[in-house]
């Protein structure tokens, strides 16, 4: 299979929540989200990942998020890139995935460390290196060791870094000495996308491409100013744009997400229900009020 080399990839990326009605993708708010983001200044969506409760859909559910989400882009006149989350532990379901997946309108994958089964530094280069063969595609890796049970060290992504498919990674390893130490190693094009929406500026600054922000469903420009900023080198404006947005992402996972971005949505009238899919479920009455607080102000 012919592949491809490394996109570029980095900036402001948001990893779209799904919007559901009475236990169904809701269609009439997904196109008034996708409208509403299309004209704000981010680099690219992710569908179907942890943010978008990618594990709660159907195969028929998530292959009409992704052609809802190209329709709407393309009507609204936005060519912005869209990334398919996918995630499992049996490397020949996942391939398959990558296959029946081949002719759909996505630009790339963002694929999660195999969760639950703990598979060895060895075995996860094994998997991704399999999967970076079966799609010319690029794919992110999303390192996120407090769901899947497993780390992916640096030295094995490096490893992986040098496949042509692979094009970076989410990195939630929570961990800023593994973060940081990827950063001086890796090679120009592999991107860093902090995946932890707190420590969107300081890995910014220390050189991360971007970040995929689950916060910047609310207040998409401010997050996007604190991008502009760094990149412009203004280290003093930047500073003081992160601190006017520094409390938003512990508001937003003071509960689990994305039931706290979708309850702000929903009463912002971007979505029709704040519904999620079980074992997530509402928020409680309290974080409700204080996100009403927030979203009055």
């Amino acid at each position: 299979m012919m592949q491809t080399p490394h996109p570029s990839l980095g900036g402001l990326w948001l990893p779209l929540i799904t919007p559901f009605r009475d236990g169904a993708l809701d269609e009439a708010s997904l196109r008034r989200l996708v409208r509403h983001y299309a004209a704000e200044p981010l680099d690219g969506l992710i569908l179907a990942a942890t943010t978008g409760e990618g594990l709660t859909l159907d195969d028929d559910e998530t292959e009409r998020l992704v052609a809802i989400t190209a329709d709407t882009l393309a009507a609204a006149g936005r060519r912005l890139p869209v990334f398919l989350g996918l995630s499992g532990s049996d490397t020949r379901k996942m391939a398959k995935a990558l296959d029946t997946t081949a002719g759909w309108p996505v630009d790339g994958y963002l694929i999660a460390c195999p969760y639950y089964t703990r598979p060895s530094q060895d075995g996860m280069v094994r998997h991704f290196t399999a999967l970076a063969g079966a799609t010319a595609r690029p794919i992110v890796i999303y390192n996120i060791p407090y769901r899947t049970g497993v780390n992916l060290g640096n030295a094995a992504m490096l490893e992986l870094a040098a496949l042509p498919t692979i094009a970076g990674v989410k990195d939630c390893s929570a961990d800023m000495a593994q973060s940081f130490d990827l950063l001086r190693r890796k090679p120009a094009d592999f991107a860093v996308l902090t995946g932890e929406d707190a420590f969107f500026h300081p890995m910014l600054n220390q050189g991360a491409e971007g970040g995929i922000t689950a916060s910047a469903h609310i207040r998409t420009r401010d997050f996007a100013a604190v991008r502009d900023l760094v990149r412009a080198g203004d280290a003093a404006k930047a500073l003081a744009a992160w601190h006017a947005l520094s409390e938003l992402p512990p508001l937003l996972f003071a509960e689990p997400s994305p039931a706290p971005i979708k309850h702000w949505l929903w009463r912002d009238g971007l979505i029709d229900s704040p519904e999620v899919r079980l074992p997530m479920t509402a928020v409680t009455a309290g974080l409700a009020a204080r996100i009403e607080r927030a979203v009055a102000a």
